[in-house]
């Protein structure tokens, strides 16, 4: 879990290096939110070693939506004030041709309220390192998260698309 834990802060590090806009700092209220594994499974992506971004995020990425969310999700409109997207972030393993979910690196969120963040999008950004309420990494969202939303501006910031 260790290694684990210094890669998501490799993420951290190169989202700052990418991020642009204002400083916006982070929500310190947010928490990972409950039950997430229950709300609507958006995609699950693997990023592997032949990504140029393997070193910063690389692993397994479960995306889920709240249902404040979903309708948003479905129709590719903006998403109204309330929803929110989890990122289950976790090691992955290959072994006999089988990608497999490994141990939990983090858990990452994004939270809309329009008037509250809208230095970043009206998006609020945290991670937590292993999923631990006590270890949040985000103290920078425009550097640290935004800035790599910044191209889907036209989806409101938000990478995951609908797949019926």
């Amino acid at each position: 879990m260790v290694g684990g834990s210094r890669k998501l802060m490799g993420v951290l590090a190169a989202a700052a290096l990418l991020g642009a806009g204002a400083a916006a700092l982070a929500d310190t209220k947010l928490a990972p939110p409950k039950n997430y594994r229950q709300w609507f499974h958006v995609n699950t992506a693997i990023v592997t070693k032949d990504s140029p971004v393997f070193d910063q995020i690389g692993g397994m990425h479960n995306v889920y939506v709240n249902a404040i969310g979903l309708k948003a999700l479905k129709s590719g409109g903006t998403y109204p004030d309330g929803s929110v997207f989890a990122s289950d972030v976790h090691e992955v393993t290959l072994s006999d041709g089988v990608y497999s979910e490994g141990g939990r690196k983090g858990v990452a969120v994004m939270v809309k309220d329009a008037k509250k963040y809208a230095a970043t999008g009206g998006w609020g950004f945290q991670v937590w390192i292993g999923g631990d309420p006590s270890k949040p990494a985000v103290t920078d969202a425009a550097k640290q998260c935004f800035g790599c939303h910044v191209p889907q501006k036209a989806h409101d910031y938000v990478f995951s698309t609908y797949i019926p």
